[in-house]
């Protein structure tokens, strides 16, 4: 049997020249538009939360957009007075840019938005519309790379957050338990695991060991990162999701929609 030789084989310097944008019949297009429906949906409700400044908290539930609280405006929620509330400028406007910068130049979150808003591209093997790629080596894009010192701010709001979680069993000195708890408890638990199961995360614990037999501590941390990870996307929404409604849930208590059920010992 004759064999071909490299000189024998067909060979191209251009790409092929199909006209289609692409050859998928499939409705590819479904993942994408829901995920812009998301992120553009709770971009709509947190931008309108932060500004509103009010309906924020009902004792003993802070909403963990306005945690910590950082102006004399806070009260009667517990707050430190460290910085001004003027204008527009509530006490979750100095909070949000940071849970916000950290989920903005996340790794999933990065692939989610370049591919539903920008298009960049909407799903595999279909053509995107800009007409040369730069990546993320030039301007804005290229403030991606603070992702990793996002997450030791991100770090410390998990503590923050938790301690939030522990403050919901204090009803008036006595221990109790309501709905608003486990809101508080589930919301502390799902951002802690979406924040250690990032990237950055991962490559910190051990990411840079060459031989990771001689530090079998952090290769059991990146052991465990790294099974998080694989559930990254599925707890960036989880995360997301729960969040709003956390935020939604005091919001309501503190506007006296409802009065939240719970029980003290």
């Amino acid at each position: 049997m004759a064999t071909q030789t490299p000189t024998d084989r067909p060979t191209s310097t251009t790409r092929a020249a199909i006209g289609a944008r692409t050859l998928r019949h499939d409705s590819y297009w479904v993942q994408p538009a829901l995920t812009a429906f998301g992120l553009l949906a709770f971009v709509v409700y947190s931008t309108f939360r932060a500004f509103q400044g009010r309906n924020f908290f009902s004792d003993p539930y802070l909403s963990p957009f306005y945690s910590p609280c950082l102006t004399s405006s806070c009260a009667p929620a517990p707050h430190i007075s460290l910085l001004p509330t003027f204008w527009i400028i509530t006490p979750a406007i100095y909070i949000v840019i940071f849970p916000l910068g950290f989920r903005l130049t996340c790794y999933y979150y990065r692939k989610a938005y370049y591919r539903s808003f920008w298009l960049s591209p909407p799903a595999c093997a279909v053509s995107e519309p800009h007409a040369k790629y730069t990546g993320e080596t030039r301007f804005p894009l290229i403030l991606q790379n603070v992702h990793r010192y996002f997450f030791y701010i991100a770090v410390i709001f998990c503590f923050i957050l938790s301690w939030d979680a522990i403050v919901a069993f204090d009803f008036g000195g006595s221990f109790g338990v309501g709905l608003g708890t486990a809101f508080l408890v589930v919301n502390a638990a799902l951002i802690t695991l979406y924040t250690i199961s990032c990237h950055s995360c991962r490559h910190i614990t051990a990411g840079r060991l060459n031989h990771f037999s001689k530090h079998p501590v952090r290769y059991k941390a990146w052991t465990a990162v790294s099974r998080l990870n694989e559930k990254h996307m599925q707890l960036a929404w989880a995360s997301l999701i729960w969040v709003g409604l956390t935020d939604l849930y005091i919001a309501l208590v503190a506007a006296g929609a409802f009065t939240d059920p719970h029980w003290v010992a």
